[in-house]
Order: C-alpha cells, then sequence, then structure tokens
C-alpha cells in the first residue's frame, strides 16, 4: 500500500503542471508578434517569466513550457496596457524573455481581478493559441 502511494504522488504532480497559469481577460486582447516585426510600435518595457521546467528528475513537455510562457508574458503585456509582446529570446531553464509593446491606437486597460475566483471551464471549452515551434 505504501509503495503504491509513493508511485501515485509523483503522477498527480506531474498531472498538476499547468494548473494556475490561466490567461487573464485583458490578455486576450494581447497578440503575440512571432514574425517579429515591431517596427510601427512603440516599445513599453520587457518582462521575463518563469515556469518549471522539470518537476525532479523529470523533464516537462517543452509545447507546454512555451505555451505557458506566452500566456504569462501576455498577462504582464495586459497590466502594462500593451497590446503585443514579441519573444526575445528561445526559452531556457523555463525561462523567457519578452518585448512588450503597443503596436495599436487603443490602450488595453487591465482587469482587476474580483475576489471570487475564476470558474474553471467545463471540459471542451478549452481555448488554444500558437506557439512558434522548433
Amino acid at each position: 500500500m505504501r509503495k503504491n502511494l509513493l508511485l501515485l504522488v509523483p503522477v498527480l504532480a506531474l498531472s498538476a503542471c499547468t494548473w494556475g497559469i490561466t490567461m487573464d481577460e485583458a490578455a486576450k486582447n494581447v497578440r503575440t508578434a512571432w514574425n517579429g516585426d515591431v517596427s510601427a510600435c512603440h516599445e513599453l518595457g520587457k518582462v521575463t517569466v518563469s515556469v518549471m521546467d522539470h518537476i525532479g528528475p523529470v523533464n516537462r513537455n517543452g509545447m507546454t513550457i512555451r505555451e505557458e510562457l506566452e500566456v504569462m508574458a501576455r498577462n504582464e503585456a495586459a497590466k502594462m496596457h500593451a497590446d503585443t509582446v514579441k519573444p526575445l529570446a528561445e526559452p531556457a531553464d523555463g525561462s523567457q524573455a519578452w518585448g512588450v509593446y503597443q503596436c495599436g491606437t487603443r490602450t488595453i486597460s487591465p482587469v482587476r481581478s474580483s475576489a471570487t475566483p475564476a470558474a474553471t471551464p467545463a471540459p471542451g471549452n478549452a481555448q488554444t493559441f500558437p506557439v512558434k515551434g522548433n
């Protein structure tokens, strides 16, 4: 029984890797400039975001890490009233630097979080966002 419990703990920990990293409502208005062309934009600054890239000796899925880093960068950009993010480097050890830009004429107002936590979306109602692959 104890041996089975010890085997179950790492499985549960790995399945919980993406819990807690969700896109803020305002971040849905932030685009990712994968082509890198932000020449017509006003740079607002840079952010570096980080996630766990491994749990113990187990490396996490690279695509999942990239998706989480993009979500976190878009969340931070929305807080800065930006409408565009651009990766400045490839992810390394779970961290990635992003440029934050205002490319449009309207500013994005960040949504303030309410006292009640957001509801978890029902299965099948997931949203996907493109992530630049290697």
